[in-house]
Formats: structure tokens, C-alpha cells, sequence
């Protein structure tokens, strides 16, 4: 070893967590993946030849600890509090007139409100800046250690504060002249994002495991995993907010403690906001009722928190509860109601899945008559029968799941569920792995399975065919017009009149559908054939590096797994689906009729980045371009696309109906595009 081997890895430590934290916790990194890659790489090679300059803030050590055989324990420096409810305004204006006459006649108050995580709390001890436990909120007063599984979270920082990777390593900035305190103890929420909580579950069902009721269980589960290996694989996020305890730091408010959080390197939501007056919230909260889905994590709530800490602090508590604070939560998205039957429907790929029929009710704004039951395994686990009592719940625009049943309300009459012995849609018998939990029917010319697949082919997400509906394309099997994806290619007018319902103008808007998709990106296609694992990211990715369908179709199974991010599941499906003489056919059939076939060449750098180092919002609905296709053009000419208005935000992308993000952007002067201005600014 060297000074200078020892100096090197120092650099690239540092590096490599501020990289780190510029993409996960800013969202605004600074440098490619390529080069962040590369950095990583090189500091795990310097460290395995140097094993003993690793210490315990490298990120090489996010994983790598043995799993254990269970959880210690921890006792928290402080209690860990829950929160009082408050359910409506009038129940905030009741707690605020009760902690009022606790407090000197005439006081005033200011308040600050943050978003209610809907997720795992945990508890981060740091000693001289190095993150050395983590621990549940177990009953507030003991939790158990999982200190392996958090330092999985690439957005928890391992040291603090976080360093720029330039000189000698100067800290981001600390509040006034404070350095970094002995110990700090930080309180947050672990977490799942919504989208990546969607894939997750995706990749889960493809493989044929177990999938997540819902985000928040999902996180619960990954983080009380006893192998930190498993919590690593899952996309594990953190939110921080409040200081349980800290040597030597003195702040009055808790604007200054998530300001000091922010500071030391901590992912700190930037949906925080100070009020005068608790009529002043009212507002607010009214918005976000209406505006919860447009967060990529979940929420039940907002917090309301006097902003003074030794006023807040001062109240007291009543029960377990403190004064200072409560928690403001929004409508119910969970209803108990009545399992009248259950449907099945047959998937693309010839799943059988179970549906739902409920006795209708009120749930999230919408009346919901039927909702998803995930499997038959899932079924019999939860012990679920045709008329239970039900817990049902909403979450955004997912469509509506049972939680479980309500056993004390059973009378007797209620009928076990059992999973059908043929096919449904044709009779034919159907199969299930020994391995697996998916109940399939394997007749490739299942009718159900056909219009599923069509329906997959032209939805949006795919080939993106106008007019091209869910009934019309069971009409069109069901008369025999199409057989596979690729008749919808030979479809003529005359074969459309006859139909019952198709006018004119009808049957002209559905043929320059079809004939605008032959023009779609080889991707696009590529996930329209529904190969199991290939979506249009994972279609991105092949497209890019084998460069036409012709090429993809002989590609081996190692070829494929060549390709950064794809995996020997995804790799052997492709390989198996292109081995199959009917879909050999398919593909002639689509090449045939002039689809596009292969990658777009990239164009010259010089003509093609001019959205380089700029980052977009988009919002609302945009006169020609779909949200998928507008991001697709910011980051094909160089641009960042991001979920929500901040600002590091450089433009915002405004349609129709633009919501929320229009008046933060206004608020913090961010230019605003319409798409005729946004098309323009990419062909300059």
C-alpha cells in the first residue's frame, strides 16, 4: 500500500456519496451514470486491495454485513411519540383552543405543516458524523436494531455532513458556526415509492413470488428482513424529520431543524410550509385532499406542528401523546362493504385472475363496485369468502384492492372461494407450477387471452392506437376479423362498415390509427409484444444495444444478459418468445406490413442537446404529445424530466388543466412552455 492508494480511496469515498446524494436525495445529479459507475468501481477494487483502509461510511458497505439470526435491541434516547388525530378543521381549531389555555393570554403562534408518511418509522443514531445504528420506533421506548438493513438506503447518509468531492472535502454548510455534533439522533420514515413500488410488484408477479398488498407493508417488510441482501433489493427511500436528540445544537424553531437536516446531507421533503394562523391552513389542506396522488409516495395526512420547539416542547403530553403537534389526516380511502361473487378474467398472458363483486360503495370520491383480489393463494391466506365483510381501499388511481375480511360479522352462510378447475373463456384446462402461485390456461387461442393481448398492443403505453378501445377490439375477435396483433395491419374499411356501430368517420379515425403506429420506435413495438419482463424501459435498453428486431430475434440468452440491467429471467423469456414458430410468424406478419423494425439513429450531439442541463416539469394535458411521449422528447435532446416543481426546476411544460405545479412555478418565477413554445425551444 501507498499514501497515495490511501489518499485515493479517500477522494473516491467522498465522491461517491456526494454523487450519491446529488441523485438520490437532490435529484439533481452533477454526473453521468457511466462515470458514477465508474468511480464506484474503481473505489471497490482500490478497497479489496486494500481491505483494511475500508471503514464503515464507504458506500461499498451499504451491503455486506452477514445476516443475522435477530433483531437486537434498542433503547431510544427519548420516547418516540405517536400523534394525536385530528379528522376535520373543526377537530385542528379544537386542539388548537385546548393547548391555548395552556399558554399566556394573547400568545401567538405560528405553525409548520408536513406531509404524514405513510410508511415505517426509524430512528438514525450518528456518533462524530458516522451513521452507527438505526432502529425501528418499536413501542416508543424500545425498538429493534436493523442498522444493516438501512444502510441499504442509498439516500441515508452514512457520514455526515455530506462532502463535495473537490479540495479538501468542505461540508455542504452548517447552521451558524456549529460543527457536526457528537451525537445526533434523527427521527424519519422509511418508504416506497408508488412507481417503484408498481415495478416491483411487476417483476414479482412475472416470476411468479408473492407480491405487496401496498407500499407501506412493503417497506415494513424489506426493512425487518433478518439478510440485509434482501432489503438491498428493494427500493428503499427515507424522509427526515425531527431531531430526537443532539450534542451542542441549539435551534428555535422547527424550520431551523429541517433547514440544519438539509444541511447535514438529510433527504428532508420539500413540501413543508409555515402558516400564521390555523384558518390559514384550512386551504391548504382542502388542496391536498384533492392533490395527495400527485406525490410519488403515499400520505395519509398532514402533520401540524407549533413551530417554536421550546413552546411545542413546553406543552407537554397527554398520554403518549404531544400537545404540540398532531396530525391532520385526510379522508378515509378504506370502506367495509359486502363480497357479493367473484369473477374471473383471463390476462394476455393467460393468467387467471380473480375479481371482486361488491355491493357498491362510496370509497375516495368514486363508487367502486369491483376490486382486484390479487390470486387465489392471496385469497386463501386472507381466508376471504363470498359473503364476508369486507375491508376494501383505494389508493390513487390503482384500482381497489381487499385488505380482508371481517371474521366477528360472519353469520354461517358465508361460501369459501375456490379456483376454477377449466378456463372460463374457452374450457380448456389450466395449469399451475409447483413452484409457482399464478393459475394459468396454456390454450395459446384462448379468446380472452387474445383480446387482452391486442388491448396490451394498442394501449397507450404501447403501440398507442386511437380509437382502438376495449369493446372494439372485442368486437373485432369476436367476428373474426383479427386473429393476432398483426391483422390489425390488413384491416380494411369495408371490413370495419359492416359492423355494427362503425360510422364512417369511426372506421377513417381507427385505419389512421393503425397506420400512424407502423411509425412507432422500434421500442414501443418491442414492449407491445408482451414479452414477460419487457416493458418499454427494459425494451429501451435491448433496443439500444442490439439495434433491431431482426438481430433481437437471434440473440442468445447470454447476448442478452450482456446488456446492462437485464437479468437471465427476462433474458430467457425473450429468447423462449422469439423460438416460437407462431410468433416467427407474427413478426414476418408486422414486418411485412411496414412496421418499423429498427433503432433510431442518434443524432449529432451538436444538433440534438439543446435541452442539455435543464430539467422539466410537465403538467396538465398537452394539445398532441402524451406525458410518456413529451418526457421521451426532453431527454431524447439532452433534458432532465422530474415529478414535481422546485428550484432547481428550469421549465414547466403546461397543458390543459395544469393544476398546482402552475402556481409553485409562478411562486418561484419558473418559466412556463406551452408545447408550441416547448417545440420551438428543441428545434433551435
Amino acid at each position: 500500500m501507498t499514501d497515495s492508494d490511501a489518499e485515493r480511496i479517500a477522494v473516491l469515498r467522498r465522491a461517491v456519496n456526494y454523487h450519491s446524494y446529488r441523485y438520490h436525495v437532490l435529484d439533481s445529479p452533477v454526473i453521468s451514470d457511466a462515470r458514477y459507475d465508474a468511480l464506484y468501481s474503481e473505489l471497490r477494487v482500490l478497497e479489496e486491495a486494500h481491505p483494511e483502509l475500508i471503514t464503515a461510511d464507504s458506500p461499498t458497505q451499504r451491503v455486506g454485513e452477514e445476516p443475522a439470526e435477530k433483531f437486537g435491541k434498542v433503547v431510544h434516547p427519548a420516547p418516540i411519540l405517536s400523534l394525536s388525530n385530528c379528522f376535520r378543521m373543526d377537530d385542528l381549531r379544537a386542539w388548537r383552543e385546548r393547548i391555548g389555555k395552556l399558554l399566556p393570554d394573547g400568545a401567538r403562534l405560528d405553525y409548520v405543516v408536513e406531509p404524514k408518511y405513510d410508511g415505517l418509522t426509524v430512528v438514525l443514531r450518528y456518533e462524530d458524523g458516522l451513521f452507527v445504528q438505526g432502529s425501528t420506533r418499536g413501542n416508543g421506548e424500545v425498538g429493534e436494531d436493523i442498522t444493516s438493513n438501512l444502510r441499504t438506503i442509498k439516500g441515508l447518509p452514512l457520514r455526515i455532513p455530506v462532502e463535495e468531492p473537490v479540495g479538501r472535502g468542505q461540508p455542504l454548510a452548517l447552521a451558524g458556526a456549529q460543527g457536526v455534533p457528537r451525537l445526533l439522533v434523527v427521527r424519519g420514515e422509511a418508504y416506497i415509492s408508488t412507481s417503484d413500488f408498481e415495478a416491483m410488484n411487476a417483476r414479482l408477479a412475472s416470476a411468479g413470488e408473492k407480491t405487496f398488498a401496498n407500499p407501506r407493508n412493503a417497506a415494513a417488510g424489506s426493512l425487518r428482513q433478518l439478510d440485509p441482501a434482501v432489503a438491498a433489493s428493494r427500493p428503499l427511500s427515507v424522509f427526515c424529520y425531527d431531531i430526537v436528540a443532539a450534542d451542542g445544537v441549539s435551534l428555535e424553531t422547527q424550520m431551523e431543524l429541517l433547514a440544519l437536516l438539509r444541511r447535514l446531507g438529510f433527504p428532508v421533503s420539500s413540501h413543508v410550509k409555515r402558516f400564521d394562523s390555523i384558518e390559514e391552513i384550512a386551504p391548504y389542506y382542502n388542496e391536498w385532499v384533492e392533490l395527495r396522488d400527485s406525490l410519488d409516495y403515499e400520505i395519509d395526512g398532514l402533520v401540524v406542528k407549533i413551530n417554536h420547539l421550546r413552546t411545542r416542547d413546553g406543552l407537554g403530553m397527554v398520554g403518549r401523546d404531544p400537545r404540540g403537534a398532531t396530525a391532520l389526516k385526510f379522508p378515509p380511502r378504506e370502506q367495509t362493504t359486502k363480497l357479493l361473487a367473484v369473477h374471473v378474467n383471463v390476462g394476455r398472458t393467460g393468467t387467471i385472475n380473480p375479481l371482486a363483486i361488491l355491493e357498491p360503495v362510496h370509497l375516495g370520491g368514486v363508487v367502486v363496485k369491483q376490486a382486484t383480489l390479487h390470486n387465489y393463494d392471496d385469497i386463501a391466506r386472507k381466508d376471504i369468502r363470498i359473503g364476508d365483510t369486507v375491508i376494501v381501499r383505494r389508493a390513487g388511481d390503482v384500482i381497489p384492492y381487499i385488505l380482508g375480511p371481517v371474521p366477528d360479522l360472519r353469520n354461517g352462510s358465508e361460501i369459501p372461494v375456490k379456483p376454477p378447475e377449466v378456463c372460463p373463456s374457452c374450457g380448456g384446462r389450466l395449469h399451475r407450477p409447483d413452484d409457482g402461485i399464478a393459475i394459468t390456461c396454456v390454450n395459446s387461442d384462448c379468446p380472452d387471452q387474445l383480446v387482452r393481448r391486442i388491448e396490451y398492443f394498442v394501449g397507450r403505453g404501447a403501440m398507442d392506437i386511437d380509437g382502438m378501445g376495449s369493446k372494439t377490439v372485442a368486437v373485432l375477435v369476436e367476428q373474426g376479423l383479427v386473429q393476432d396483433v398483426g391483422d390489425l395491419y390488413t384491416l380494411t374499411a369495408g371490413d370495419l362498415m359492416q359492423l355494427e356501430g362503425f360510422q364512417e368517420k369511426k372506421v377513417a379515425n381507427l385505419l389512421e390509427g393503425v397506420t400512424a403506429s407502423k411509425n412507432r420506435p422500434l421500442a414501443r413495438l418491442l414492449a407491445a409484444l408482451g414479452i414477460r419482463g419487457v416493458g418499454v424501459a427494459v425494451a429501451e435498453l435491448l433496443v439500444d444495444r442490439i439495434g433491431s428486431l431482426e438481430r433481437l430475434a437471434s440473440a442468445t440468452q447470454e447476448e442478452l444478459e450482456a446488456v446492462d440491467g437485464i437479468g437471465p429471467h427476462t433474458a430467457a423469456a425473450a429468447v423462449e418468445w422469439f423460438a416460437t414458430r407462431d410468433n416467427q410468424r407474427l413478426v414476418a406478419k408486422l414486418r411485412e406490413a411496414g412496421l418499423n423494425m429498427m433503432a433510431e439513429e442518434p443524432a449529432a450531439p451538436e444538433q440534438a442537446q439543446p435541452l442539455a442541463g435543464h430539467t422539466f416539469v410537465i403538467t396538465g394535458t398537452l394539445p398532441t404529445l402524451s406525458r410518456k411521449e413529451a418526457k421521451g422528447l426532453i431527454e431524447t435532446y439532452g433534458g432532465k424530466v422530474t415529478g414535481s416543481v422546485s428550484g432547481k426546476t428550469d421549465y414547466l411544460l403546461i397543458g390543459e388543466k395544469p393544476g398546482r405545479k402552475l402556481s409553485t412555478a409562478q411562486e418561484l418565477g419558473i418559466a412556463t412552455l406551452s408545447e408550441a413554445e416547448f417545440r420551438a425551444l428543441i428545434a433551435s
